[in-house]
């Protein structure tokens, strides 16, 4: 998949896939039905790789904005490199320290020091309107990227937190609500996958290192990096498989964007 097609990551439908994702959905809203989940809470892509140069995919609910939670760190990984290849960002040994601890550990601080060198941005007290205005445009910076690239339905421009945000980040979120908020698609977030599976995400070398992040031991039993990986994807692997994963979780929402081999 040329990661500029005009087709936006839509690869090609499997009859095979959707009755595997259809039977798995069912299956799950059976399993939850005590605590009362409901379709309009779930969303699914799933991409087959036996054929690399074609993947087939299926879905459900797969277009619909959902809130990224972790996940969202995935397209900060694919930024970043893609600015690193551009000269755009300088390759310091202290931006390899962040984009590790974003993506092995989750750090949101992590996250933030890369949005910041991303878009040219810094947290802080409020602006004045025109302040605030500038300062949001720079923080879609990494949008207009992804918007380039052909990504639908994205809002990748937020600093994710734990207790809120404060300052001109909650400025921003009030000024700017109710469609602004960090959204990611299933679908949009398959194909960023994919592209980092097949080597298309920048360049071939960097998205060998962006594998090397994402590797998960989903049978080591320690608290460690594995943890969140091995509770969604990894809980349901048969022994010998191997995954890549960035889950994320928060109160009310379960993600994990993962490959399997």
């Amino acid at each position: 998949m040329d990661t500029g097609t005009k087709a936006a990551g839509r690869f090609s439908h499997s009859d095979r896939l959707q009755s595997y994702v259809g039977e798995a959905v069912r299956d799950t809203l059976r399993e939850f039905d005590s605590l009362k989940l409901l379709e309009s809470q779930m969303a699914v892509s799933l991409v087959d790789l036996d054929s690399p140069e074609a993947p087939v995919q299926a879905g459900f609910r797969d277009d619909e904005q959902i809130y990224p939670a972790s996940v969202i760190k995935l397209f900060y990984l694919v930024a970043a490199h893609a600015w690193m290849e551009s000269g755009r960002l300088a390759d310091t040994p202290e931006i390899r320290r962040a984009m590790r601890d974003m993506v092995v550990d989750s750090y949101n601080e992590a996250t933030g020091l890369l949005v910041d060198c991303l878009t040219g941005t810094t947290s802080g007290p409020e602006l004045n309107p025109g302040e605030l205005e500038t300062w949001y445009d720079k923080r879609n910076e990494i949008n207009r990227y992804f918007q380039k690239l052909g990504f639908e339905k994205i809002n990748v421009n937020r600093k994710p937190w734990c207790e809120g945000p404060y300052g001109r980040e909650m400025q921003s979120v009030r000024a700017h609500e109710p469609n602004h908020r960090n959204w990611l698609t299933t679908r949009a977030t398959a194909r960023l996958l994919t592209e980092i599976v097949t080597g298309k995400a920048v360049t071939p070398s960097r998205a060998r290192e962006m594998m090397e992040l994402l590797e998960r031991n989903p049978y080591y039993a320690g608290p460690d990096a594995n943890s969140q990986a091995r509770a969604y994807t990894g809980a349901a692997l048969p022994k010998g498989a191997r995954l890549w994963s960035k889950a994320g979780w928060t109160s009310q929402t379960r993600h994990d964007a993962a490959y399997v081999e």
